[in-house]
């Protein structure tokens, strides 16, 4: 049997930057506070909890002073920030560096569309940590789309902006805004790019991963929605493709029936959980 962990799956560099940052604020105080999962992984947050993390949800935080918080990766709106400041709250911001420069651009893309009488338009899924940090900087007046049926809140007599949550499909994206602009024929159209490279470059390398193994255990988190995008790129290119959160989740009788497994998950799946998996069904085939 031969097992291989995928080299391009695991942290992204903004989950890498924010968990290092958070390890570092728990070794000087042993308490810190996070405002969400600091990662849509359960293993790993189960893992910082036992080193000191408590995580908080907005309701709390609202009602929380002179104390510390950690904002994740994903960003915040400014109304997170306006709270922190009323309330005495030292921010630690972990917010992803391609988030922050996306924030910007999307406040000063609803400015311009708002001096021409225009919208701010997001692709992205409603409700996600990141999209409401995005909505935020447009007073909360940004559209957000998730699919095709999402079009009809858009009023196509005006000027158009079109952003990306940056963990979106690239495919997705360019199809959304052809049928955008379909619809738009009076009025400007303005589309920035701002879906992560790095996802763009996993999308691809998880499926050429996929057809190189007999069958594949993909390790993600319920909750992470660029593990259930990749789940279904790599289940595309592998039928034989397992979802499992952790080695409980795994048909071992199943698995064992392969010659070459492939193991894979999500940016935000932590390496060590992945090496966890291996160990598993090394130890499983050599006891069988």
């Amino acid at each position: 049997m031969n097992i291989r962990i995928d080299t391009q799956a695991g942290f992204c560099f903004g989950v890498v930057s924010a968990i290092k940052a958070l390890e570092q604020e728990l070794k000087k105080d042993g308490t810190l506070y996070c405002l969400g999962d600091i990662v849509h992984n359960n293993m790993e947050v189960e893992r910082l909890k036992a080193m000191g993390l408590k995580t908080i949800d907005n309701e709390t935080f609202s009602k929380m002073n002179d104390c510390k918080v950690m904002i994740r990766a994903h960003g915040e709106p400014p109304s997170t920030y306006q709270i922190a400041k009323q309330n005495n709250i030292e921010i630690v911001d972990a917010t992803c560096p391609m988030v922050l420069k996306l924030q910007k651009d999307v406040r000063m893309g609803y400015e311009k569309m708002q001096a021409i009488g225009g919208q701010v338009i997001i692709f992205g899924k409603k409700g996600h940590a990141e999209v409401v940090g995005l909505v935020g900087q447009t007073q909360n007046k940004a559209i957000v789309i998730s699919n095709e049926e999402d079009l009809d809140k858009i009023d196509f007599s005006k000027p158009l902006h079109i952003y990306s949550q940056t963990t979106k499909n690239r495919e997705d994206y360019e199809n959304i805004i052809e049928k955008i602009k379909a619809r738009h024929l009076t009025k400007e159209v303005f589309v920035t790019d701002s879906i992560c490279k790095k996802v763009s470059l996993r999308a691809k390398s998880i499926g050429d991963f996929a057809k190189s193994v007999d069958c594949v255990l993909f390790v993600s988190g319920k909750n992470s929605s660029n593990g259930m995008y990749l789940f279904e790129l790599c289940k595309q290119q592998n039928k034989n493709t397992f979802f499992i959160s952790d080695v409980e989740d795994i048909d071992i009788e199943q698995v064992l029936k392969y010659d070459n497994i492939g193991i894979s998950g999500a940016t935000s799946t932590p390496m060590w959980l992945m090496e966890k998996v291996e160990d598993y069904v090394y130890k499983k085939f050599e006891n069988q």
